[in-house]
């Protein structure tokens, strides 16, 4: 959890030193994407579960091996970037060997395409589910509604982790200014799917809704959907200023104090633990300050199968 967090702040200290152009990412999430990253069977075959993430799901990757440097070397558009090529925004990650489809900027857009491997698995087999993450507001896209009518149809239901990470806010619109539900999930009622809350703030509810939600899924090869009340402790991204929210929740210090008082850290056991991940994050930034952007040369790359460098395998 601290390493996503140092991630980010060290991402948007970069922004901010105009060393990248543009932030956007997930602090406030760590306690619910990391446990969900922790028990994520990860792999690249059929067998193992594929992933459509939203561009605020660093913890997650983080919780499943990603290294600050590649974060940074994605913020700051390298040729280095192993998910890019420099090509696209931070946090937009792909992760061919971990069956991570590529994040792209349109909102929800990876609910619709969350579609098509829940049907491979479907017709593959095995344990392997799709899991498929966005925010509250853009339950209001069309690809949304279409993940509920695909994931439930009675005589083809899908292999599907549907999750809604909600902070109560889609971009500057407060919650109650776009929503008429409670919660979000009561949606899936109308649909015949099975659903439930969680405190995205609370580490172990987090870990025990996720791993309820997993093994229905895994079991039952059927859709469940899964809300997780959060926080947004940045802002929408840099075009908002991505300064830190006081008046939220942050659950890193709620873990952090609960830890405390059951006697399973110190505080300078903790103050360590951050001060270490700030060195590695300061090491990473000085060895891609010596790395390239891709040259306009390399526009080309990978756009036909024919190309030079087109071979995917490589990565």
């Amino acid at each position: 959890m601290v390493k996503s967090r140092v991630l980010e702040e060290r991402l948007i200290k970069i922004y901010k030193s105009g060393e990248g152009f543009f932030w956007i990412g997930g602090p406030g999430q760590e306690a619910f994407d990391v446990p969900l990253g922790l028990l994520i069977k990860k792999g690249q075959t059929l067998d193992h579960d594929w992933l459509h993430l939203h561009y605020r799901s660093t913890p997650v990757l983080t919780a499943m091996g990603l290294e600050m440097i590649d974060g940074i070397r994605l913020m700051k558009n390298l040729v280095t970037d192993k998910h890019t090529h420099g090509r696209n925004f931070c946090n937009h990650y792909a992760v061919r060997e971990w069956n991570v489809a590529p994040i792209t900027s349109p909102i929800e857009v990876q609910y619709s395409m969350a579609i098509g491997t829940a049907v491979a698995q479907k017709r593959h087999g095995g344990e392997g589910i799709t899991i498929v993450t966005g925010g509250d507001a853009g339950t209001a896209e069309g690809d949304f509604a279409s993940c509920l009518i695909w994931a439930s149809r009675p005589e083809n239901p899908l292999p599907i982790l549907i999750l809604v990470e909600d902070n109560k806010w889609g971009i500057s619109t407060a919650y109650l200014g776009q929503h008429g539900e409670k919660n979000i999930s009561d949606r899936a009622k109308a649909f015949g799917i099975k659903s439930a809350v969680v405190d995205g703030n609370d580490v172990e509810k987090s870990w025990e809704a996720i791993s309820e939600a997993m093994d229905y899924v895994r079991n039952e090869r059927k859709p469940y959907f899964l809300q997780a009340n959060l926080s947004r402790l940045y802002g929408h991204s840099s075009a908002s200023g991505a300064s830190f929210i006081a008046n939220e929740e942050d659950c890193l210090k709620t873990f952090e104090n609960e830890l405390i008082k059951l006697n399973l850290i110190t505080k300078e056991k903790i103050q360590k633990i951050w001060d270490n991940f700030q060195a590695q994050s300061l090491e990473d930034l000085e060895t891609a300050r010596k790395e390239s952007p891709p040259t306009a040369e390399s526009i080309w790359d990978f756009v036909y199968a024919d190309s030079e460098n087109a071979d995917w395998r490589k990565f």
